[in-house]
């Protein structure tokens, strides 16, 4: 019913083939692939990581990706790729609008059925503003989808964690009540969410009730958890930088209700992928603590999978 994957933003290191490889002798049925520009100056931790060049892909490309998906068994499940489309610089928002759009021609050529990204924020901006800057920038983007029969799937990060996405980070997509209006803008089917429960956790709102709120917008799904240190936030408070008072870890080590999420996506009949996101810094020291956050990842979530 639901397909497991990983993001391959946590093997950079790993080429396309090897990604998929490690993905079929483990057990998963799909990765998240990453497509970021090969020239990418981001320097953000898990970006600029490209596992498929979508700028340079000819039919021997396109061809050679196929036979590993063939020869594995293992399917995409989107083409990811998170820059801040909404950057008041234009020679930043620029770029990563061309290469979202990119992204979804790649994804058309490849009958992968998903793109999945950021809305993008100007943090000096309040969200009404920003709701009107997506107004004139996200329609175009979404025509190309529409065009290309290929679902967008917009991640619920806030991207605000320390003091350069200060005050109010730098992706849009933060809450129901966003979502709400996003969909509003732009009805379009083929737009929805890339849902992460983690993020909800430590903004302090319930992270099942959006799967059924939003439940014909879930185009792909997120796997991660969160921790949220109540003695640090009583501390700090919640107008602190989030990470003052919260770390990622691995599904099954924070504080995401699984057991309440997975009914959820059961309830709503959820059939699409459900990929893990690995960002716990307690398993970063190599590559084998690399590859045992994957694995231990993938035992604990397969409990739920049956």
């Amino acid at each position: 019913m639901l397909k497991l994957g990983f993001n391959s933003a946590i093997l950079a290191d790993f080429n396309f083939d090897s990604t998929l490889n490690f993905a079929a002798k483990h057990g998963f049925g799909c990765v998240e692939v990453m497509c970021w520009p090969r020239d990418s100056e981001d320097a953000r931790r898990y970006a600029g990581v490209s596992h498929i060049d979508v700028t340079n892909l000819d039919d021997k490309k396109i061809s050679d990706i196929n036979y590993t998906l063939r020869t594995t068994n293992v399917s995409i499940s989107a083409l990811g790729y998170y820059p801040n489309p909404l950057d008041p610089d234009q020679k930043k928002s620029g770029p990563g609008i061309e290469h979202i759009k990119e992204l979804i021609r790649a994804a058309a050529k490849l009958k992968v059925p998903v793109v999945t990204t950021f809305i993008g924020r100007d943090p000096a901006k309040n969200i009404t503003d920003n709701l009107k800057a997506f107004a004139d920038v996200w329609p175009g983007i979404v025509k190309v989808a529409e065009e290309n029969n290929i679902k967008i799937a917009i991640e619920n990060c806030p991207m605000f964690f320390t003091d350069d996405e200060w005050p109010g980070g730098k992706n849009l997509a933060i809450s129901p009540a966003v979502w709400t209006k996003m969909f509003e803008i732009i009805p379009s089917p083929c737009f929805g969410l890339n849902y992460d429960p983690s993020h909800m956790v430590w903004q302090m709102m319930d992270e099942v009730k959006p799967i059924y709120q939003f439940k014909d917008r879930l185009h792909h799904i997120h796997l991660k958890d969160v921790r949220v240190y109540k003695d640090k936030l009583d501390q700090v408070g919640i107008l602190a930088n989030p990470l003052e008072y919260h770390s990622p870890k691995l599904p099954g080590l924070g504080d995401v209700n699984w057991r309440g999420f997975f009914a959820a996506l059961t309830d709503v009949r959820y059939r699409g992928p459900v990929v893990i996101e690995v960002e716990d810094k307690a398993y970063e020291a190599d590559i084998t603590d690399v590859k045992s956050a994957i694995l231990t990842s993938r035992n604990y979530v397969n409990q739920f999978l049956g």
